[in-house]
């Protein structure tokens, strides 16, 4: 971590509240699990099952655009909640200047929250803003949703220097009657571990002013057992540790795609698909939320 570097402050993040949504699908299985609550009463656990996936902007590891090809996969994981990275919405002629983040919605009959890490002037005079980032697709309803500042390093200016910037999408859903915030993140790629370090900490800080149980996934650019990610796990632990690696997406080698939760959720299976419509695995893992009874 850079010597003198700020912590963002919370105040500068982009809110929204997503209210317009597109039909809802039936969440998972309802068969539940028992927890027992520390006063001792028992409430059947909530099933979730959550997916993380880097849609490499739409293009499979052949490089070819595909967003038709993309949904499939996406819909081929039968998830409930879903946190994607590498989004284009309008940003080039790589993605043909789509918006990613509602054509997939649209095409998985999904709700989504788009959180921009760059917001750049349209390519043309009258064009869309060219916009890039992280987002969560919901089938169930979202109760707020925000796009917090991390640390990050510009890949769009020359010289950057460690800054902070958006990116960071948190979501609150509610699965039957249980509130949850679910994360998406995509970590800095390059070799120096640094700035990876800083984004976990500013990530820590922020799920540190949330209560209820939380899910954080994404793109990490580390495996679970690199030096920067070691002070997640104090806080949160692995989902899918036996998952297998995700990248690149034929013949992967590194696990760096990761679904992590905080204590008191149950994992009861998790695994990869194996697909080409990204140059990244996605992983997938079945959850049961906390509820306490009364």
């Amino acid at each position: 971590m850079p010597p003198g570097r700020r912590r963002p402050a919370r105040t500068a993040r982009v809110a929204a509240v997503l209210l317009a949504a597109v039909l809802s699908l039936t969440a998972a299985p309802a068969t539940a699990a028992q927890d027992t609550s520390p006063s001792g009463f028992r409430a059947p656990a909530v099933p979730l099952r959550v997916a993380t996936y880097n849609i490499h902007a739409g293009a499979g590891e052949d490089q070819v655009f595909d967003l038709d090809r993309t949904a499939d996969a996406l819909r081929g994981l039968h998830a409930d909640v879903i946190g994607l990275q590498e989004v284009d919405v309008h940003w080039g002629e790589r993605s043909a200047f789509v918006d990613e983040a509602r054509a997939l919605a649209g095409k998985l009959r999904m709700r989504v929250f788009f959180a921009p890490i760059y917001d750049l002037d349209p390519a043309a005079d009258g064009g869309e803003r060219r916009r890039y980032g992280v987002a969560v697709l919901s089938r169930h309803p979202v109760l707020h949703a925000e796009n917090h500042e991390i640390t990050r390093l510009s890949t769009q200016t020359p010289d950057p220097v460690p800054a902070p910037a958006p990116g960071f999408a948190e979501i609150v859903i509610r699965v039957k009657g249980v509130r949850t915030h679910v994360y998406s993140t995509h970590l800095d790629y390059r070799a120096d571990p640094s700035i990876r370090a800083a984004q976990v900490a500013d990530m820590l800080d922020v799920l540190a002013d949330d209560r209820g149980p939380g899910i954080l996934v994404g793109d990490f650019n580390a495996e679970p057992s690199a030096p920067e990610l070691a002070p997640l796990w104090h806080t949160l632990r692995d989902a899918a540790p036996d998952a297998g690696p995700t990248y690149p997406a034929v013949a992967p080698q590194k696990r760096i795609d990761l679904i992590t939760v905080s204590h008191g959720i149950t994992v009861t299976g998790a695994g990869t698909h194996a697909t080409a419509a990204s140059d990244h695995r996605p992983v997938v893992a079945d959850l049961r939320l906390p509820r306490w009874g009364g």
